[in-house]
């Protein structure tokens, strides 16, 4: 519940100091030692625990990460076989209305290699199934699912076929047409604020390209009513020309196919454009090949203020320097260590296992790099990211690049880092600032030895408590 009224917060480390911060009108107001409380104010009791501001995940898909709360979960660790899959898949069909969708997310082939309709039609033919493989980009479907879909497959370009031309149903960024042909609600924006504030998120970047706009106007309604209580910035394409009361406009994401990728007349023509609007752009580079691709492209077309990489989960040594020279912010997700790494070291070529999600290389050769979730492909809680960023551990134990391990305090400041410059300096409290804070337990240098959402005890998001434990 969102408590509305002016706020002290009394004895808060800030900075290695001890203060009061008195918050009203959604800004700090105050910033001394000894405030005296007034009678219409909520005090909160600190006792040395640290006031922050509020972290900033730089890469999140919000639409999809409300939506895969209500989803089933078909990867690692939770779901490892193949029997397991279909266990889990009985299991939440035997709970759903005849007829009912299932809808699962996060498969990857580990569990039970290249899935296609048939294979699914062997665990469940009884219902609809769509299960999104963890990239993002990949549906799968059952024949239930393709029969249901009707005519929608059979006049898509983006539906795989066989040799027949029968549909495998693997449906590649299905997305928008599946929305349509189903007529599927609205995910929950407001549980999934609130469980971001209970981490001590209080701003977003969401990174879904959203070429024509749809999900950004879903989401700036959301900020308008109240039912997504965060500061949100966006990639989209569309945040520009069509922009949205209630939203931030960023760069604009290019998302490169690494089964396809264009050619670099093609992406210099993408990039040129992007700037005739005057935007910087967040470029999708997950392989060597695509961010070489890319940094030529730049090369070419001269970059701006505001550029950056999303991902960079392979980087040569000798890009390092270019990617500084050229002032390009990577944005990276070190939990894709701790939760994917030993599916990391079964399948990426040894040779490259010192190259994945680089930190600390690229923080020594003067790039900025900020952490983030790339929620729900990632996991949402920004203290897991920074233990992940810590120990550089996969979920076996084994160590990932330990020479990437970067300390928890330069983790937490890719958090606190402005959503118009990842990886710059961390915002700072000070008379003033927006009151978008995050109050934890303990003193900051206690926390992060440990670091853990546990410790986020309140959450103030525009001067309003947007989440207070206990």
């Amino acid at each position: 519940m969102v408590e509305r009224m002016s706020v002290l917060i009394q004895g808060a480390d800030v900075a290695g100091r001890l203060l009061d911060a008195r918050i009203a009108d959604g800004v700090v107001r105050e910033l001394a030692p000894g405030l005296v409380p007034r009678a219409d104010e909520d005090v909160i009791a600190a006792h040395g625990g640290a006031l922050i501001p509020g972290l900033h995940d730089h890469h999140i898909h919000l639409l999809a990460a409300a939506a895969a709360a209500d989803s089933l979960d078909c990867g690692p660790p939770q779901v490892r076989s193949a029997e397991q899959l279909r266990h889990a898949l009985r299991e939440v069909s035997d709970r759903l209305p005849a007829g009912h969708w299932i809808r699962g997310v996060n498969y990857h082939e580990s569990v039970a290699g290249i899935l296609d309709r048939a294979i699914l039609d062997r665990m469940i033919a009884d219902r609809p199934v769509r299960i999104q493989h963890r990239g993002g980009a990949l549906w799968t479907l059952n024949s239930a699912g393709i029969a249901a879909l009707g005519s929608t497959v059979d006049t898509s370009p983006d539906v795989e076929r066989d040799a027949e031309g029968v549909a495998t149903g693997r449906l590649w960024r299905f997305d928008a047409q599946l929305r349509e042909a189903l007529g599927t609600s609205e995910p929950d924006l407001a549980a999934l604020g609130t469980r971001l504030a209970s981490y001590g998120i209080t701003g977003v970047t969401d990174a879904t390209p959203d070429e024509d706009g749809t999900g950004q106007l879903t989401l700036g309604a959301a900020v308008r009513d109240g039912r997504l209580r965060l500061r949100v910035h966006v990639l989209g394409a569309a945040a520009i020309t069509h922009p949205v009361s209630g939203l931030t406009a960023g760069p604009r994401k290019f998302l490169l196919h690494d089964h396809d990728l264009p050619t670099l007349p093609e992406l210099i023509a993408a990039i040129g454009s992007a700037r005739e609007q005057g935007r910087a752009v967040a470029v999708h580079c997950v392989t060597r090949e695509s961010l070489l691709l890319t940094l030529a492209a730049l090369q070419s077309t001269g970059t701006m203020p505001g550029d950056r990489i999303e991902h960079a989960a392979i980087v040569p040594p000798e890009t390092r320097r270019d990617l500084a020279r050229m002032d390009l912010a990577v944005v990276t997700q070190p939990c894709f260590i701790a939760d994917r790494g030993d599916e990391y070291l079964a399948t990426v070529d040894e040779r490259d296992h010192h190259l994945l999600y680089p930190y600390a290389s690229l923080v020594a050769a003067g790039v900025r790099v900020a952490p983030s979730s790339d929620a729900p492909f990632g996991a949402a809680d920004p203290w897991h990211t920074i233990r992940a960023a810590v120990r550089r551990t996969t979920g076996s134990g084994a160590r990932v690049a330990a020479a990437e391990r970067v300390s928890a305090r330069v983790a937490l400041d890719g958090f606190l880092s402005a959503p118009d410059n990842p990886g710059g300096p961390p915002r700072r409290l000070h008379t003033g600032c927006p009151a978008d804070l995050c109050l934890l337990s303990e003193p900051l240098g206690v926390a992060l030895t440990h670091p853990a959402s546990s410790a986020v005890r309140v959450v103030v998001q525009a001067g309003e408590i947007v989440f207070r434990r206990g």
